[in-house]
């Protein structure tokens, strides 16, 4: 049976690949700050017949990161899938004249930090799989050439992140390791509609990024790719 890691679990785009993973017969670890308060992934793992282990892991928590990985020394992750991020509705604080550095740091440690520490702790797990595939939640807002919506602490940490993967890629590709960056567009979540225009359904979303990550080779691995198959430039 195929293993799936997904961090983020409790909702949204974490939710629907523990979802979508489960229905189509994977074993899914699915990781959250809070399982007693996550009945949504409660829910879905009760219903998924013993194919779903819930652990809680708050991914900036890099002891509970740590913690984790010793538990699962030996089982084997075929897909890790870091999910887990933030964004903020406080677009003024994220511009020049109001920046909120503080908010900022907390932005950078979710949303670079966290999904590097997290592949780094399991990376043996997925190198002794037989997908070995990492896949990040990006975003084209950390194109430097795509987007230029000015929210710095938001856009710095998704172009940081792209930019982690395409070493993370290159450094682990002797190991077979799989390394994709993904954006899954303005998807309809709690994150997705803090800004106007949300229009790309979670399932949709999920579907077309666990296709492209079946689809994924050693060809493919540094990418970055838009839900819908599209090449983002980088």
């Amino acid at each position: 049976m195929l293993t799936a890691l997904v961090t983020g679990s409790s909702r949204g785009l974490g939710l629907e690949f523990v979802k979508q993973y489960a229905a189509d017969g994977w074993s899914v670890i699915a990781t959250c700050r809070d399982p007693a308060k996550s009945p949504l992934l409660e829910r879905v793992a009760a219903g998924a017949t013993g194919r779903v282990a819930v652990e809680a892991m708050d991914v900036t928590d890099f002891g509970q990161v740590d913690r984790l990985a010793a538990k699962l020394k030996g089982t084997a992750i075929d897909v890790l899938v870091n999910n887990a991020g933030i964004a903020r509705d406080d677009v003024e604080r994220q511009r020049m004249g109001a920046m909120d550095y503080d908010g900022w740091l907390a932005l950078l440690k979710t949303n670079t930090l966290a999904p590097i520490k997290v592949a780094e702790a399991l990376m043996g797990n997925v190198a002794a799989s037989g997908k070995k595939t990492i896949a990040a939640i990006s975003s084209t807002v950390g194109s430097l050439v795509e987007m230029d919506y000015p929210v710095y602490p938001y856009a710095t940490s998704k172009a940081a992140l792209n930019k982690a993967l395409r070493l993370m890629a290159a450094q682990f590709r002797d190991r077979g390791v799989i390394v994709l960056a993904l954006c899954p567009g303005h998807a309809k979540t709690d994150m997705g509609n803090m800004a106007p225009g949300a229009s790309v359904e979670v399932d949709a979303s999920i579907a077309g990024m666990r296709k492209i990550i079946a689809g994924a080779t050693m060809a493919t691995s540094g990418s970055f790719t838009r839900w819908n198959g599209e090449k983002i430039s980088w």
